[in-house]
């Protein structure tokens, strides 16, 4: 698949991994559509990537409203034939904690954004590039979510997040699978420790900190190192039901 003729929906699109996303389709001449819930934020940076870009508001653990805006991005570009999840919350907190048990209206939170809001976007996409011409290798489009290293070695306090995450790994292969007839690829990113807007948000030794926990390279992943392995997936047509950890060989320890 060509970057430059992508048609992308990006959810999380308005910050951190998407944008960078995003902002790598542009750069190659492709189109996105930005799927996020922070309007202000996301309409400003649709205006800041150009005419290429668009804002759709998106709320990705709401069925009717991912479906609605799927075609809303479909009608915008002509069609859909990339997906990236990456909204998503990492919400922590220990099950047994000082103030009792961690409640499971929170727990259900994390796991209707972070698993069944990918699930949402992905079978939603799906059912828009299943009607796309395939290229010469009978591609049609291309799925990439966002899990996390979470997903394999969870910290304490992560339960919820790590079961959400290992989810999005766990249905990459069915998927994966069941879209081949389509000529549909569905892969899944992993990130480890990156420059997110939530770790922009702490102190700077606490960043270095985190970053000196990484063996190679010893410091906190960028965004656009995110972005390029998303569109390594997308141009590699043998890349299908695959996870990819980009973490620098960190294996979390319990805390």
């Amino acid at each position: 698949m060509d970057l430059s003729k992508a048609k992308a929906v990006v959810t999380g699109g308005a910050s951190g991994l998407g944008l960078a996303t995003a902002e790598r389709i542009i750069a190659a001449g492709g189109h996105v559509v930005l799927m996020d819930v922070n309007d202000e934020q996301g309409v400003a940076k649709a205006d800041a990537l150009g005419e290429r870009a668009t804002f759709v508001r998106t709320d990705v653990s709401d069925e009717a409203n991912v479906k609605a805006s799927m075609q809303t991005a479909k009608d915008a570009m002509g069609g859909i034939t990339l997906a990236v999840n990456c909204a998503g919350i990492a919400t922590a907190g220990r099950t047994l904690g000082r103030e009792g048990t961690w409640p499971t209206e929170t727990f259900n939170r994390v796991i209707q954004i972070n698993l069944i809001g990918t699930y949402n976007v992905t079978k939603e996409a799906a059912a828009v590039m299943q009607l796309n011409e395939p290229n010469d290798e009978g591609e049609r489009g291309v799925v990439i979510s966002t899990a996390s290293v979470a997903a394999f070695e969870g910290q304490i306090g992560q339960a919820a997040y790590s079961a959400s995450k290992g989810g999005v790994v766990g249905m990459m292969l069915p998927l994966a699978r069941e879209f081949a007839q389509f000529g549909i690829r569905v892969n899944t990113i992993a990130p480890g420790i990156f420059m997110t807007p939530m770790m922009a948000g702490m102190p700077q030794d606490v960043q270095e900190s985190l970053g000196r926990q990484i063996p190679f390279p010893p410091r906190l992943g960028r965004p656009e190192e995110y972005a390029d392995t998303a569109a390594f997936i997308y141009g590699n047509p043998v890349v299908n039901g695959e996870t990819i950890r980009i973490d620098g060989a960190i294996r979390m320890q319990p805390k």
